[in-house]
């Protein structure tokens, strides 16, 4: 099932292994104007799909950046299979940006031709990761590229599921060549919420497979007096735990492009550079005791 002789990276620039941020609507001008020393930037592709001025805007920003791009819709879990229509507009936004990556989620947003507005959870079973598989495949010959796949944040576990999250993300990669966008911050948030070991999630997942890492604030909702719900609302600066799961990333993987998410209560391009530079000596110490690997080409 393997997709065959695609690239990991094309494009006029592979995004480098260094620390981005996601960009926003609010700082569009801000960076044309101000031009912000951001090592890259990471888009959703749904925003960017439509008419107005988003996509002259992120032409002009692509020709001084590097661009990822990080879907939202695809919903590689469907049983359906990929819409096409969507596939051809994500093939068309990619055509046009020619980003250093493409992204998307492990999960399903649409069910009977309705799009559900959510990322939501699959069951972890050979049956899903069937499905997940075929459509990885379709996804990457289409655009002909290797895709990333993006490792969920959860609230609940299915219980006829059979196959650990770490495990079947793994097999995902194994099975169709797709890389792996490790979201530090979600594991944390699923650790914490299932009472999984962090530190094993990680060590289970190929570390040649990591393509770009994510991190992001969350937050901490209590259910009642034993038990608090994490959340993955990307609204505060990353956690200090988070930075530790990340460092062991680092560690693992070696120095791999990372990505600070920020979507909600969006704050200053500041804000975001400062979590930046904190990702960005992290990679650096990572780099000089040695990383497990250097980035796959």
């Amino acid at each position: 099932m393997t997709s065959s002789a695609l690239p990991s990276r094309n494009g006029r620039g592979s995004i480098p292994a260094e620390a981005g941020v996601g960009l926003r609507f609010r700082h569009h001008l801000e960076v044309l104007e101000a031009r912000p020393a951001a090592a890259w930037f990471e888009v959703h592709t749904e925003n960017y799909m439509g008419g107005g001025s988003a996509p002259g805007i992120l032409d002009a920003i692509r020709r001084d950046y590097p661009v990822s791009l990080h879907g939202t819709g695809l919903s590689l879990g469907s049983a359906d299979g990929l819409a096409p229509a969507h596939l051809a507009r994500v093939g068309q936004v990619v055509g046009r940006i020619d980003p250093g990556l493409v992204s998307e989620h492990l999960s399903f947003s649409v069910a009977g031709g309705t799009y559900l507005a959510d990322l939501l959870p699959l069951p972890m079973t050979e049956e899903a990761l069937e499905v997940v598989c075929r459509n990885v495949v379709q996804a990457q010959d289409f655009l002909k590229r290797r895709i990333l796949v993006e490792n969920p944040s959860s609230y609940l576990q299915f219980g006829h599921s059979t196959i650990p999250e770490w495990e079947f993300l793994a097999q995902t990669a194994k099975s169709t060549g797709c890389g792996i966008l490790c979201d530090v911050n979600n594991i944390y948030v699923s650790a914490c919420n299932h009472g999984w070991n962090a530190s094993a999630y990680l060590e289970a997942l190929p570390p040649a497979a990591v393509g770009e890492i994510h991190l992001a604030g969350h937050s901490v909702r209590q259910i009642d007096a034993s038990r608090a719900l994490r959340i993955d609302d990307h609204g505060s600066r990353v956690a200090p735990q988070v930075w530790v799961l990340y460092a062991e990333a680092l560690a693992r993987f070696g120095p791999v492009p990372t990505l600070i998410e920020w979507d909600t209560d969006v704050p200053p391009m500041a804000v975001l550079l400062e979590e930046a530079a904190n990702a960005a000596a992290l990679i650096e110490e990572a780099g000089r005791n040695g990383g497990s690997r250097a980035l796959a080409a």
